[in-house]
């Protein structure tokens, strides 16, 4: 099933394709939620929600998917995470010698046909949108083993890890935590649509022209080990959402006026649009290639 948020706040189910049946009405006390409530609650209790959502949408004939605009599929998650350098694209790594680690992005997601924002900061020699599947919790984690852990998982979504490179921070924040920093879309996957999220080809373009060409099989850490290594240290919620990695061939700048587009086999196709104020940054900067030493960047 693809669950997407539409118009005004809308929760639509895609149905053949090229159709949205609107499910809005069914998910208890919608109006005193607010909408990311809705999706929790939606997600939170899923299986007793699922059999109505299957009657409606196969009694309704909905509307066309051209004609209703895409809304982010998720308003604001309590967390939205991303591993920090969790696939095998180099000879020299190893998921041994590459240890678990995390960073937060701004919760407000950017949803499909929506803007990035690159901001004019000096420092940065370069933006980068990394291409990555992230996956959507589906119940409660805290201490869940490896062996537990993709029952938690809720679906699915393509994910652009937008990155301001060239600034050395004791944190991610303005690296990759900024403010339309996380775009993703058109729609979340239920689980039980993807036979193997480790096996998953990701795409994307910049202005048409294709950057980044992948298979999730050369992720280092598997969701199911990642879940176990979060909810050591904290709680995951119906809704959090976290971005598995990205494989690093294929990247390149984005600049103010450029269009992006990510697709994942299986997981549907989105575009965004880049603005801001940003003078055009090309300098062809490797990720990876600042020492550990160099000294902190002001901004």
């Amino acid at each position: 099933m693809q669950i997407l948020r539409f118009n005004d706040d809308r929760v639509g189910v895609l149905k053949d394709g090229n159709t949205v049946v609107d499910i809005s009405g069914l998910i208890s006390h919608r109006e005193i939620r607010g909408p990311q409530g809705v999706m929790d609650e939606l997600i939170g209790n899923f299986d007793s929600y699922r059999p109505g959502i299957e009657k409606l949408v196969a009694a309704e004939k909905g509307q066309a998917l051209a004609s209703v605009r895409l809304l982010p599929p998720l308003v604001r998650p309590s967390r939205v995470l991303a591993a920090f350098v969790n696939y095998l694209d180099r000879p020299d790594r190893t998921a041994d010698s590459l240890p678990m680690e995390f960073f937060h992005k701004a919760p407000e997601l950017v949803g499909a046909e929506g803007t990035i924002l690159l901001p004019d900061i000096e420092p940065v020699v370069e933006y980068h949108a990394e291409a990555e599947l992230a996956f959507v919790i589906g119940r409660h984690c805290k201490n869940v083993s490896a062996a537990e852990a993709m029952e938690r998982v809720f679906g699915y979504i393509p994910f652009f890890d937008v990155s301001a490179r060239g600034m050395t921070r004791r944190s991610q924040f303005l690296p990759k935590g900024q403010d339309t920093f996380a775009p993703a879309g058109p729609w979340i996957t239920t689980k039980d649509e993807v036979r193997d999220p480790h096996d998953l080809t990701v795409k994307s373009w910049v202005n048409g022209e294709a950057r980044q060409d992948y298979n999730t099989k050369h992720m280092a850490h598997k969701i199911s080990a990642q879940i176990a290594w979060l909810s050591r240290f904290i709680q995951l919620q119906p809704g959090d959402v976290v971005a598995t990695g990205t494989y690093h061939t294929g990247l390149g700048p984005v600049n103010v006026g450029d269009t992006l587009e990510i697709e994942i086999g299986g997981l549907g196709r989105a575009r965004f649009f880049c603005k801001g104020d940003s003078p055009r940054k090309a300098k062809g900067f490797q990720p990876g290639g600042q020492g550990q030493q160099s000294p902190l960047t002001k901004v």
